[in-house]
């Protein structure tokens, strides 16, 4: 089944981004609290470790990054790229500082430094600052390395965990 959410785009503008569902019907609703649980209600790159909300198939289609496969039509209408930073939620943007609203400088990706670096196991500090890099160094030769260690990871079943 897709799902579509708003995410934050290239120059902060807002586009729906498609993915195949991965979490319960709601998982947003039950986000807040479960953020306050975890105590990561105030910091960008919300991520729960053992997300309750994911169902079974949705463990398995993250293990495998196939939840990211529609994001494929997000790159055809040109509102990502392959590589770049991880479009985030409004949420999360509105956390950024000035310095971090640089990451919004170029179109998100389906992979970025950060997925190859650890991926959700990075303290969001560390994934900013990679995200930041890949703004400030992006080169063709950038995106072709960071694309065949996305590819390694996948074949390895390394996803988002």
């Amino acid at each position: 089944m897709l799902f579509v959410h708003e995410r934050i785009g290239i120059n902060g503008r807002p586009f729906r981004m498609w993915k195949f569902r991965s979490m319960r019907v709601g998982a947003d609703d039950q986000l807040a609290d479960l953020l306050q649980t975890h105590g990561r209600g105030s910091e960008p790159f919300f991520k729960v470790p053992d997300d309750p909300r994911v169902t079974r198939i949705g463990h398995w289609l993250r293990r495998w990054s196939l939840d990211e496969l529609p994001q494929l039509w997000n790159v055809a209408l040109g509102q990502m790229s392959l590589v770049g930073p991880r479009p985030q939620v409004h949420a999360e943007v509105a956390l950024y500082t000035s310095r971090e609203r640089g990451r919004l400088d170029v179109r998100p990706g389906l992979t970025g430094l950060w997925q190859i670096s650890g991926r959700s196991t990075l303290p969001w500090q560390h994934a900013m600052e990679l995200d930041l890099r890949y703004v400030a160094e992006w080169s063709l030769r950038l995106d072709i390395w960071i694309l065949l260690k996305t590819l390694g990871a996948v074949v390895n079943g390394n996803g988002a965990l």
